[in-house]
């Protein structure tokens, strides 16, 4: 039987309901946290000319256009003139018809073979089906890329598609991860509802026998067209917080878990022979974040809407204090403070420049307050001079995180003794990644993202449009709110730009701006961990070789083996999904994604353990791109 519930966050948006901005993906964090951004993310590839098919194992370099405009970077408007997503009101684009003209094609052949759990084939159809459904549903977490393409149309054959985009689109391989079924939807442009009564179709080694509040049950795909599945069951079950988790690997309760990283799990780890881990620097990474939306929409009003107000709060955080009581026992004497912002160290982000450096100032942040007219009641708190209040700010964590809520404990009160009056506004998961932080319902919030291999992600996550407004029918999953028409015009520019160099230049030019308007605070780059009993689940290649995947555990989950003997692998849920749309708030919680979109829905490119794209058995070959 499978069970859901419909999420506030979609109710309040279908009656029209006008959020407020107070107090939670990005994480689940979008992820604990939202899907991170990868260690090493992929270099930007430059399209292939058509006639030269890229190999399915190395993609050919792309040729770069003539005259092409350099794609731009999240933020920026492209070169071409992009399609809009339909605002409320109007009438979305036609599907399949293409508006103005196309400066890129991406020819993809399908699998014949390749089918729905239903026995269905795979269609031209369910690809323009999933470029609506991202494009025009009401909420729809992410428009960004979906909003670069003109058509979707068939080709020499049924199960060819050409995909026109308006631009050079260089992050085209992060499209079409999650592809829906086109004969379950009445109206392919307004998905809101339709997954209320059942997961996404599957056409995967699994697929779901059983999804509820309490456990999920995934069972083979007898209408899969590969390699079947070596498990009979997978079980899914969830856990409120990590003592339970640990408590239950430890008894044998689960066979495997994918936490987030602390010393207590190597602890249960020693103490049994049966345990195992792996462990390694990883994708995931966690900050404060400042909700900063009232400066565009009234709606989201707070605290930090006042950029004066914000710069003086981010420099009164004691960071390095913070790291050391909290980060230092995870990481060791060893590890360092992040500081590159929303994103790991590699190509977009050189430690020698990070620019999130330098940020704890007490004094200038005091002097910067009374400048600005700010006085001190006789508590000692900040007073508004325009309200003549002392503001008070809402800081959200999922409640049952011990890490975040020792956060809470130990820097609230430093905060207060230099005036600022900050209270715990928690709630569990569920609510807090798929309500509240994508609602903008916070003040100040503290997650863990996982970003998949190439950086685009910056632009859905942190441009202007993708602040969910009246005006743009509530999409977007910029849940920061924060809008600087500079850094989202490089990001934009970025998404269309091929030159590796160029690129990295746009989106480390974003990222300074971003530091200079005080939204985020970045703190640790987590390691990312499985954790399994050799007695319950196998073989070990198979269990740590998707430990760094955007996509989890999910490419694993064909090749586990039943050690035990019991016909299952079990697997325990750091965080649970409340709802099962894979294009609305759902998607913001990096467990949903891992948990039931991956591990069912077909996809043009998988992402890898070493954070590159390859292309799946849903396509024949490397879909041919073509520069026009």
């Amino acid at each position: 039987m499978i069970t859901t519930r419909r999420t506030k966050r979609v109710i309040a948006l279908a009656v029209g309901l006008s959020l407020v901005a107070a107090a939670c993906g990005d994480d689940d964090d979008s992820g604990d946290d939202e899907p991170a951004e990868a260690e090493e993310p992929a270099e930007a590839e430059e399209p292939a000319e058509a006639e030269e098919p890229a190999e399915a194992e190395e993609p050919a370099e792309a040729e770069e256009p003539a005259e092409a405009e350099e794609p731009a970077a999240e933020g920026e408007e492209p070169a071409e003139e992009t399609e809009e997503p339909a605002a409320e009101g109007e009438e979305p684009a036609d599907e399949g018809e293409a508006s103005g003209d196309a400066a890129m094609t991406v020819t993809i052949d399908l699998n014949p073979d390749a089918v729905w759990e239903d026995g269905s084939p795979i269609t031209v159809a369910d690809l323009e089906c999933t470029w609506m459904a991202n494009l025009n549903t009401p909420a729809s977490l992410n428009t960004t890329g979906w909003d670069q393409i003109l058509s979707v149309a068939t080709g020499e054959s049924d199960t060819q598609a050409v995909v026109s985009f308006s631009t050079v689109y260089a992050p085209y391989k992060g499209l079409f991860d999650r592809i829906l079924q086109a004969s379950r939807h009445a109206d392919c442009n307004d998905v809101s509802l339709d997954f209320e009564d059942a997961p996404p179709s599957s056409a995967r080694p699994y697929k779901f026998q059983e999804w509820s509040t309490s456990q999920s049950i995934l069972v083979p795909n007898e209408n899969y067209w590969g390699e079947a599945p070596t498990v009979g069951q997978i079980t899914q079950v969830p856990f409120a917080d990590q003592d339970t988790e640990k408590a239950a690997i430890a008894s044998g309760e689960v066979d495997f878990i994918s936490p987030q990283w602390d010393p207590g799990f190597r602890e249960v780890a020693d103490s049994d022979e049966n345990i195992t881990y792996d462990v390694r620097p990883g994708a995931d990474y966690e900050g404060f974040y400042f909700q900063a939306g009232g400066e565009v929409d009234p709606q989201y009003d707070g605290p930090f809407a006042d950029p004066i107000y914000r710069e003086a709060f981010l420099k009164s955080i004691d960071r390095q204090a913070v790291f050391q009581q909290i980060y230092v026992p995870i990481g060791g004497e060893e590890s360092e403070v992040l500081t590159c912002g929303p994103i790991s160290p590699g190509p977009y982000c050189d430690l020698a420049t990070a620019p999130f450096v330098d940020m704890y100032d007490p004094e200038g942040a005091a002097a910067l307050l009374e400048e600005n007219g700010w006085t001190q009641d006789g508590s000692g708190m900040w007073v508004d001079p325009e309200s003549g209040e002392v503001p008070e700010v809402r800081w959200i964590i999922n409640t049952g995180n011990t890490r975040r809520e020792s956060t809470q404990a130990f820097l609230i009160p430093m905060l207060a003794e230099l005036g600022f009056n900050v209270v715990p506004d928690n709630c569990d998961a569920a609510c807090y990644f798929q309500q509240r932080l994508p609602a903008l319902d916070y003040d100040m919030a503290m997650y863990i993202s996982t970003a998949p291999p190439d950086p685009a992600y910056l632009t859905s996550s942190f441009t202007c449009n993708q602040i969910p407004t009246e005006d743009n029918g509530y999409v977007g999953q910029n849940s920061t709110g924060w809008c600087n028409e500079e850094a989202s015009a490089m990001l934009e520019e970025a998404d269309n730009t091929v030159d590796e160099v160029a690129r990295a230049d746009l989106i480390k030019g974003a990222l300074e701006l971003m530091a200079q308007d005080h939204v985020m605070v970045p703190l640790f780059q987590f390691p990312k961990s499985n954790i399994w009993r050799t007695d319950g689940v196998g073989p070990e290649d198979v269990m740590a070789s998707n430990t760094l995947n955007y996509t989890g555990y999910a490419r694993s989950l064909p090749n586990m083996e039943d050690i035990n003997g019991d016909g299952q692998v079990v697997i325990g849920a750091e965080q649970w999904p409340e709802c099962l749309n894979p294009i609305t708030e759902c998607a913001n919680s990096s467990w949903y994604v891992w948990s039931v979109a991956f591990p069912v829905m077909p996809a043009i490119w998988d992402t890898t353990d070493a954070q590159t794209y390859e292309i799946t058995d849903l396509v024949t070959g490397e879909p041919v791109v073509e520069v026009l």
